[in-house]
């Protein structure tokens, strides 16, 4: 299994990097979600924002455990009691390792199953540029510092994907249309039910039918993780349907609706133009999410092929990382830099 630690970016990722090796690959992962979603609707939104939690830089870390060397992100402030999906990215695991044992790597397994998620969920496939790693690691600090909360502003998330190479307004808002389907909960929302911003008033930004709706589900001091959907007309199906409700004022999120409310943003024509037509929505997100998918760990980084991934190998123990000033750094992992991660 050492051969498997190697440099994250030698790898060159292409949609066909599995046909010599794991052809029925993508198949595998679409029977599992397949069936997964016969009893859970939300499981293909709940794989999509575990991925997005996982990138930038694609590398299973969100997927590690706790352990004598590692402080999983799954406990970060974003992510605790609230990413889920873990054990249909096991059972996916399983299978793809009884037909292609040590070859297909988790972060790419995450990868396939976000796109074949949202196909089944009648939005757009794609071709998934394969042949990432697995990191050696996990950085729960960078979780809780980098991945955008749902009450941040316009300026907050161009900043948060600016800081990775993506644009700050077609994929910002395309990306933030994955809220197309799935659900939050009551915790993520709630100030703007009864206290937005300190102010002892509700968000002045919410329709007030829907305001009236969602205190009935979301009382104050109610239960935090009482489900909403977050597209009220179509939870389960991957539409244009998010962008419609902004423009009537029915964003569910704050970081959602101020794509469309705030005065002056040029994330507003955007809105519009996703609304007005699916097919450019598709068309944008389809490349958003290539390129959210091609950012690469940093420089210097080692990964390998997981056999289970929820932990390393355990030839993980005995890698040597190179050092951003070209020093030998034994231990686990990546050096790590401010990177922030998609909502």
């Amino acid at each position: 299994m050492a051969l498997f630690l190697i440099s994250c970016n030698a790898q060159q990722l292409t949609p066909t990097f599995y046909s010599p090796t794991c052809p029925s690959v993508t198949n595998i992962i679409r029977q599992v979600l397949v069936n997964a979603s016969a009893t859970d609707p939300r499981i293909g939104a709940s794989l999509i924002r575990l991925h997005f939690h996982d990138c930038f830089g694609c590398d299973a870390s969100v997927l590690l455990d706790n352990s004598a060397t590692i402080l999983s992100e799954k406990q970060a402030l974003p992510n605790n009691n609230s990413l889920r999906g873990f054990e249909v990215i096991d059972l996916m695991k399983s299978r793809v390792e009884a037909s292609c044992p040590g070859v297909v790597s988790c972060a790419d397994i995450l990868t396939i199953a976000s796109e074949e998620s949202v196909a089944l969920a009648g939005g757009p496939s794609w071709a998934v540029p394969l042949g990432r790693l697995d990191s050696l690691t996990a950085n729960r600090s960078l979780a809780n510092s980098a991945l955008p909360p749902p009450f941040f502003t316009v300026p907050q998330l161009k900043a948060a994907f600016a800081a990775v190479g993506l644009n700050t307004t077609v994929d910002l808002v395309a990306l933030s249309g994955a809220h197309t389907f799935g659900r939050a909960q009551c915790g993520g929302f709630v100030d703007r039910l009864y206290n937005f911003s300190g102010s002892g008033n509700p968000d002045p930004t919410l329709n007030a039918t829907y305001l009236n709706t969602l205190r009935q589900l979301c009382p104050r001091n109610g239960n935090a993780s009482v489900l909403a959907n977050l597209d009220r007309a179509t939870p389960n199906a991957f539409d244009s349907r998010y962008f419609s409700n902004l423009q009537t004022r029915e964003g569910l999120l704050q970081s959602d609706q101020e794509l469309f409310s705030t005065a002056g943003e040029d994330t507003v024509a955007i809105v519009n133009r996703f609304s007005a037509n699916q097919t450019a929505f598709f068309q944008s997100f389809v490349a958003s999410m290539i390129r959210m998918g091609n950012i690469a760990p940093p420089p210097g980084s080692r990964g390998e092929i997981r056999r289970n991934c929820r932990v390393v190998n355990a030839a993980s123990t005995l890698i040597t990382t190179t050092a951003t000033d070209g020093s030998a750094e034994s231990g686990l992992g990546y050096e790590t830099t401010p990177l922030a991660s998609s909502i």
